[in-house]
């Protein structure tokens, strides 16, 4: 049934598809992000901060119809299904039942690609939800995008159009500031660049904020033990701030793993056969889209509704957590229930330290092989609780890139140094080989290289190879032309001196 009274047309201002630039990348364009850290979700090295255009946008009755202009230097590299679907993440609710009172709120959806990297859409909803306002980025810069989300709402309300278009295009090419830069936007608009590499905090962070205070402890439990099972999960509010806020809030503990599976923090309505996927994901449907998903054939599905603090799971994932590992837990966050900084991210941080901190003990290394990770050692722990964990865990996908990261790095030569590592070796969860870990990690700081693969090897042979044929020409040639090297010596004559170079073509 038809709202009367509804306005249109719905503005929505969202970035235009550009070349990607041939610095570190853009990051505000429409489609997929590039593949980041190994593991990651995220881009880490993009190069502008946003690419921005205009879309407008019609909300007419249940359905959306809008039109793009294209700003200047912007090309379309995108089909039309990508384009037509951004509008409706813009708009990811009932758009019948939803009340035209309510007040502007900030959300993110996100975009994913094969390879499962992000991109987000970071949207604020204005004048009774019928205006949205659309930035995209490859930067998790949540509360930044949030600040600039406001002051855009702001000029639009007063149709300050030449301040939106300045403060628009001030975006389009800002590089990426480096951590903790201020930066300058317009007169009204000033912000300083996070640093994404540390533990969110509270307040600061709106994420683990709006997650903290929507869901008490006990649910926090149950949730972190289904994601650790790798469940089909629902989240839902009438708050699209909440509903999104805690989406990547409760993913976020998980660090140093991410979730590798379907994640959707705000699910549009064309989109809702995917609760009925029979692989594990991470969904958030608006509470006026659940009826519907409940009529879809649900199964072995665990349900969060973040406004009533409940949870509906047909399974006790938290029991098959090792208890000292869930007390310890349990105990720190009571302790953070008014506190603020990064305490609750570190007791998750502690408590992933404890389950996963012996992988140390299960790496195995002989010279000139690569470093590898033998499973059987991992689950023969000390503790039989740990034990029947560590046999689920080592099946997980999250575990499993998390590992293939690790040695990724180890056998590559680079080594690793994070707030996970720190934990594991504070907390003395790596057992009776945390010495020879930390003389792997010396001899790789110190440039030994580590052999990462087959092909690693037998592309250094070619090399080398190479380099014999290429010495043994040249000094075919340096013979022809009179020049004789000493049998049996390794030296070239381009490093000698040129006394030395004369004395023996003297012989």
């Amino acid at each position: 049934m038809r709202r009367r009274g509804r306005k249109s047309p719905t503005p929505v201002w969202t970035a235009p598809i550009r070349k990607r630039r041939q610095t570190l990348g853009s990051v505000a364009e429409l489609g997929m992000p590039t593949k980041g850290k190994k593991g990651s979700r995220t881009d880490r090295h993009p190069g502008l901060v946003c690419e921005v255009g205009r879309t407008w946008l019609q909300l007419r009755g249940s359905g959306l119809k809008g039109s793009r202009q294209k700003r200047r230097g912007a090309c379309c590299s995108l089909g039309q299904e990508v384009l037509q679907m951004i509008p409706k993440f813009c708009f990811p609710f009932d758009v019948e039942r939803v009340s035209h009172n309510q007040v502007g709120q900030n959300f993110t959806f996100v975009l994913t690609d094969i390879d499962s990297k992000q991109r987000f859409g970071f949207c604020r909803l204005t004048q009774g939800c019928r205006v949205c306002i659309c930035l995209l980025s490859y930067l998790p810069w949540f509360e930044i995008y949030y600040k600039l989300l406001n002051t855009l709402a702001d000029y639009l309300l007063k149709q300050q159009e030449n301040d939106l278009n300045n403060m628009l295009n001030s975006l389009y090419d800002l590089p990426v500031p480096k951590p903790f830069t201020p930066v300058n936007l317009s007169v009204h608009s000033y912000f300083i660049a996070p640093d994404i590499n540390g533990l969110p905090t509270i307040p600061e962070s709106r994420n683990l904020t709006e997650y903290f205070v929507a869901v008490d402890v006990n649910n926090m439990l149950q949730l972190y033990a289904s994601m650790l099972h790798e469940r089909r999960i629902i989240i839902t509010s009438t708050k699209l701030s909440t509903l999104t806020a805690c989406a990547h809030g409760a993913t976020a503990l998980l660090f140093p793993m991410y979730w590798q599976h379907i994640f959707i923090p705000v699910l549009p309505p064309h989109l809702l056969d995917y609760c009925c996927a029979p692989m594990p994901y991470f969904v958030g449907v608006h509470l006026s889209l659940l009826e519907r998903v409940r009529s879809r054939s649900l199964e072995d599905v665990i349900i969060l509704n973040m406004d009533s603090n409940t949870l509906e799971s047909p399974f006790d994932d938290l029991r098959n957590l090792p208890a000292d590992v869930v007390s310890s837990l349990k105990s720190k966050l009571k302790k953070q229930s008014t506190a603020t900084g990064n305490g609750v991210a570190r007791a998750f941080l502690r408590a992933q330290a404890a389950l996963f901190g012996s992988y140390r003990d299960a790496l195995r290394y002989k010279p000139g092989e690569p470093i590898t990770f033998c499973e059987e050692s991992f689950v023969n722990h000390r503790s039989s609780t740990m034990r029947n964990f560590l046999s689920m865990a080592v099946n997980l996908q999250l575990f499993k890139q998390f590992i293939d990261g690790r040695l990724a790095k180890l056998n590559a030569g680079r080594g690793f140094s994070d707030m996970f590592e720190e934990e594991i070796t504070e907390g003395g969860f790596c057992g009776s080989n945390s010495r020879s870990y930390q003389q792997w990690m010396h001899t790789v700081k110190r440039g030994g290289a580590l052999i990462n693969t087959a092909v690693t090897k037998a592309k250094s042979h070619a090399k080398r190879g190479i380099r014999d044929i290429k010495g043994r020409l040249k000094a075919r040639e340096e013979e022809e032309e009179g020049v004789t090297v000493r049998a049996g010596s390794p030296t070239s004559t381009k490093s000698l001196s040129p006394r030395r170079l004369q004395k023996m073509r003297r012989v």
